[in-house]
C-alpha cells in the first residue's frame, strides 16, 4: 500500500474534503526573523542558514505574482492554498499582514491561507485576523516550528522560546478554531528516542490538527554546518529516522493529519545527510516501513483506515 494509505496524509485530506485536488503555492513575504534581529535573539537557531538572509531579502515578487507563477507550475489541480513558508510570516506589522494575506485570498482558486511562524511572534491582532478568515469560510493553517518539546534542547540550539510557549498558543489557535500544524525534527542534537517520544506526547496532550516531520537537515551557512566540519556533530542516518518517524506516527491518533514525513533539500545547501536530496526516498521508505509494521495509530489500537475521496466529475 502506498503511504496515503496508511496514514492520514494533508494530500488526501484535502480531496476529501474538497472532492478534488488542492495544491499548496509556497511564497515569499519577504519577512524578517525575530531570533535574528535583536527582536528575541540574535543569530538564529543553530540549524538556520543564515548567510543566505540577506540575499533572500533583496528581491521579490508580488504576491499575486508568485502565486501566477507557481500555479502555472502545477499539474492536476484547481484550487490552491497559499503558504507563506519563509522565515516567520506572522514578524510584521497586522495591517501589512492583512494586506499581503488577502492579495493572496483575492487570487482566482485560493481557498485558504497556511502561515509559518514561530511559536512567540503569534499576537492576539494576528490570532483575531486569522480569525476573521476562519469566519469568512477559508481554510486557515498556523503552521507554528516547534521543533522538539525538550527545552534544553530548544535553548541548545537557540530557538529563543520554550514547550509552555507553544502550548499556551496552540490552545488559544486552536480555540478560535484555526487549525494548527505542528512542526517537528527528528535528530537534534541532545534529543533522544525517547525524547522524540515525549514531544509527541506533549503535542497530542496540548492538542493539533497536523504534524510536519523533518529530519535534521545539516545546511551550509548555518552554525551546525561548523560543528559538522568539525566532527561533532551527525544529522540521522536514512534507517534510524525511518525507524523513529514511523513509530511517532503509529503512535498518532488517525484524525492528526500528516502534512509531512519526510524532507528534501540539495547541495550545495545541504551538507548533510545526502539521503535527502532525492525527493521521494525518505517518504517512499517510510511508507514502506508502516506498510510492514502497521499505519497510523496502530500502537495504540486506533488504526487509521483509508477511506477513498470522491471526487467531483
Amino acid at each position: 500500500m502506498q503511504l496515503h494509505e496508511l496514514a492520514n496524509t494533508f494530500g488526501q485530506d484535502l480531496q476529501r474534503r474538497y472532492g478534488e485536488k488542492v495544491h499548496k503555492l509556497t511564497l515569499h513575504g519577504g519577512f524578517s526573523c525575530p531570533n535574528r534581529d535583536g527582536t528575541i535573539g540574535k543569530g538564529g537557531c543553530t540549524f538556520c542558514n543564515v548567510a543566505s538572509f540577506a540575499d533572500e531579502q533583496e528581491q521579490f515578487k508580488s504576491i499575486h505574482d508568485q502565486l501566477t507563477d507557481r500555479a502555472g507550475e502545477v499539474q492536476r489541480a484547481k484550487k490552491y492554498l497559499a503558504y507563506f513558508q519563509a522565515y516567520t510570516s506572522t514578524f510584521a506589522e497586522v495591517q501589512v499582514l492583512k494586506n499581503m494575506y488577502e492579495e493572496a485570498l483575492k487570487a482566482a482558486n485560493i481557498v485558504g491561507l497556511c502561515v509559518g511562524t514561530r511559536p512567540d511572534c503569534v499576537p492576539d491582532a494576528v490570532l483575531d485576523l486569522l480569525k476573521g478568515y476562519v469566519d469568512d469560510s477559508y481554510e486557515v493553517w498556523l503552521e507554528l516550528g516547534l521543533q522538539t518539546a525538550n527545552d534544553k534542547t530548544l535553548k541548545r540550539i537557540n530557538r529563543g522560546h520554550d514547550f509552555a510557549c507553544y502550548d499556551a498558543i496552540t490552545r488559544k489557535a486552536r480555540s478560535l478554531g484555526i487549525k494548527v500544524c505542528t512542526h517537528l525534527i527528528i535528530g537534534l542534537p541532545g534529543d533522544t528516542r525517547d525524547d522524540n517520544r515525549q514531544t509527541l506526547d506533549k503535542v497530542l496532550a496540548t492538542g493539533t490538527d497536523g504534524i510536519k516531520l523533518h529530519p535534521l537537515h545539516i545546511v551550509e551557512g548555518s552554525t551546525m554546518a561548523k560543528a559538522w566540519r568539525a566532527g561533532k556533530l551527525d544529522a540521522p542516518e536514512m534507517d534510524e529516522y525511518v525507524d523513529i518517524a514511523c513509530e511517532l506516527i503509529r503512535l498518532t491518533p488517525p484524525e492528526v493529519v500528516y502534512h509531512r514525513v519526510s524532507a528534501t533539500a540539495r547541495q550545495p545547501t545541504l551538507l548533510s545527510p545526502l539521503w535527502c536530496e532525492p525527493r521521494w526516498l525518505g517518504l517512499t521508505n517510510v511508507g514502506m516501513a508502516l506498510n510492514n509494521s502497521g499505519p497510523q495509530g496502530s500502537l495504540i489500537d486506533q488504526p487509521f483506515k483509508y477511506t477513498a475521496p470522491v471526487l467531483k466529475k
